[in-house]
């Protein structure tokens, strides 16, 4: 082994992942299984095939947070914030409280067990592309302190929280939280980065499609004229945790298949 691949590597690293049941969660898992980690797995319901350790959370209940984070006990070196609902489940409050609030609470109870030299990636959605637009907004709710407020500041924004179904406000919160933190822990060694997927073969597909139909999703396109595949989406995620991205933090990655990119070319040729 070379020292490049040893950049890539996880030997000796102990990994949490959330959402490890399927999807990107699940390829993540398996990834950095493949690639030397000890990897403890979360999810409501175990994995088909599981990996290293599996611990039962919901990311919905504060007290399943806490007895999880509890279970895990010891070092974490990297954390991947996986887990998600879309707004398909027809719910903007639950999509919010798991999305963003309840991961903010089982990141940050797991900082103190975070060495310097650890990472997390965090896990936001191309629907979240206009973050800088929406920030003023959005940034009262990445300054609550705990999820009960957190759940208060959307009851009485209801504006910002039902547009999109609460997906694109839960979003766009992960990565201002990031971008908001990146001072604090990289006080402690600690990265934090996220990436912003466009449409990608998981279930939360199957969500979109039973609640707004196949046509919805066809009105996606990329320039590369294709969805991508959770190990696609994976791969990104294990690179920004690693040691080859090491003076990698605060980012987030649009991981679209060029959709952004499109985007901002249309509208820097229509501003001319």
């Amino acid at each position: 082994m070379t020292q490049s691949d040893e950049l890539w590597r996880y030997d000796g690293k102990r990994v949490v992942v959330t959402g490890c049941a399927s999807g990107i969660g699940a390829e993540v898992a398996r990834q950095v299984a493949d690639l030397g980690a000890e990897v403890v797995g979360l999810d409501r319901k175990p994995p088909a095939e599981p990996v290293g350790e599996f611990i039962a959370m919901d990311l919905s209940d504060q007290e399943s947070i806490d007895a999880a984070v509890a279970r895990i006990g010891g070092r974490v070196d990297a954390l991947f914030n996986i887990a998600g609902v879309s707004s398909g489940i027809r719910d903007p409050l639950r999509v919010v409280t798991i999305n963003f609030l309840g991961t903010r609470r089982f990141t940050e109870a797991l900082v103190p067990a975070m060495p310097s030299g650890s990472a997390i990636a965090n896990v936001s959605s191309l629907a979240a592309s206009a973050y800088r637009q929406n920030a003023a907004v959005t940034a009262g709710l990445v300054s609550t302190s705990s999820m009960s407020e957190g759940i208060e500041w959307c009851k009485n924004h209801p504006d910002a929280l039902n547009e999109g179904g609460g997906y694109r406000l839960s979003k766009e919160a992960i990565i201002l939280y990031g971008m908001a933190n990146v001072t604090w822990l990289g006080a402690k060694g600690i990265r934090i980065n996220c990436t912003a997927p466009g449409v990608t073969d998981t279930p939360i597909l199957d969500q979109l499609r039973s609640a707004y139909g196949q046509e919805y999703l066809d009105s996606f396109r990329t320039p590369l004229g294709r969805t991508a595949g959770p190990g696609e989406q994976a791969s990104v995620l294990v690179f920004l945790n690693s040691r080859a991205a090491s003076y990698i933090t605060g980012q987030v990655i649009w991981v679209d298949g060029g959709t952004i990119g499109e985007t901002d070319l249309a509208d820097a040729v229509s501003r001319r």
